[in-house]
């Protein structure tokens, strides 16, 4: 008798399990497979060698110099296009007079060093793959213009409007349509965007002096939760210098004005010297 009870508790427990497995399926995310980890890579101060001085190289050489990374360039001055050129003149990159050699993966100026990166835009295709092999070799992650299979990252369409970028990628699968879509997206955004996210950078830098220790972390990001939801993006431009020391006042007590009384504080004037109500058509500040 004792053995059939286990027995039967066994299976009820089972079926517990297997019903609280199906009901998890449901609770979570289903895994989508075959996409890329989009990330934002920091390579400022990085050093990235690109292989090719033609129209894509000139691609490559801009996103990298936009991202800050010190670019060597390896391509005979034959084969540099008028862009490529330009920033050889200009001292933006380091030129490398001569044809790929297998040592530039060991060495490279101005560090004498690997380097951390390599783009491959050249219109050799076993020479492309042999440098994919020896990037392979040293464990320097690569790009090879035009084939996917050996690269250990895209690129994608960017949108960049200061310190916003939007990235679209289709895997390497469709890059006209990937501008496309991209430049669908930058028309939907509101102007100034990129002006309010400096702002709210700078809102937060100044936060972090104010309020610096690590305990403070979550209500940090609480606050400025609050503040971002708060107001809009031409809000967010409009707020001067003045206008965002006397916001952080607010900080201590864990509160967050009205864009109205941040206004009415212009000039030095405290909170309770401003004649505050909330009626009945909205809020009001009689000055």
């Amino acid at each position: 008798m004792a053995t059939t009870n286990t027995h039967t508790n066994t299976n009820t427990n089972t079926n517990t399990s297997s019903d609280a497995d199906t009901k998890d399926l449901n609770k979570f995310p289903g895994v989508q497979g075959g996409g890329s980890l989009i990330l934002a890579w920091q390579i400022k101060n990085k050093t990235v060698l690109v292989v090719g001085g033609g129209e894509v190289a000139a691609g490559r050489i801009l996103n990298v110099l936009n991202a800050d990374a010190k670019v060597v360039v390896v391509c005979p001055a034959s084969g540099l296009n008028p862009e490529v050129r330009h920033r050889v003149s200009n001292h933006q990159v380091t030129h490398i007079d001569r044809l790929f050699q297998p040592s530039d993966l060991e060495t490279l100026p101005p560090n004498q060093a690997p380097p951390d990166m390599v783009l491959v835009a050249i219109d050799d295709p076993a020479a492309s793959t042999q440098i994919w092999k020896l990037c392979k070799q040293h464990r320097i992650p690569a790009n090879i213009a035009d084939v996917p299979p050996e690269c250990d990252f895209y690129f994608g369409s960017i949108h960049r409007d200061g310190p916003l970028q939007i990235m679209v990628s289709t895997n390497g699968k469709g890059p006209r349509l990937a501008s496309s879509i991209r430049k669908l997206i930058g028309n939907q955004l509101p102007p100034g965007v990129g002006s309010a996210i400096e702002k709210i950078g700078l809102l937060r830098a100044k936060l972090r002096q104010i309020a610096p220790n690590p305990e403070e972390g979550p209500k940090r990001m609480r606050w400025m939760t609050r503040v971002s939801d708060a107001l809009s993006w031409d809000e967010m431009c409009g707020l001067t210098d003045e206008d965002m020391d006397n916001l952080l006042t607010f900080y201590g007590p864990d509160e967050v004005p009205p864009l109205d009384l941040l206004k009415a504080m212009r000039g030095g004037r405290a909170p309770e010297d401003i004649d505050v109500f909330d009626g009945s058509f909205g809020f009001s500040v009689v000055a």
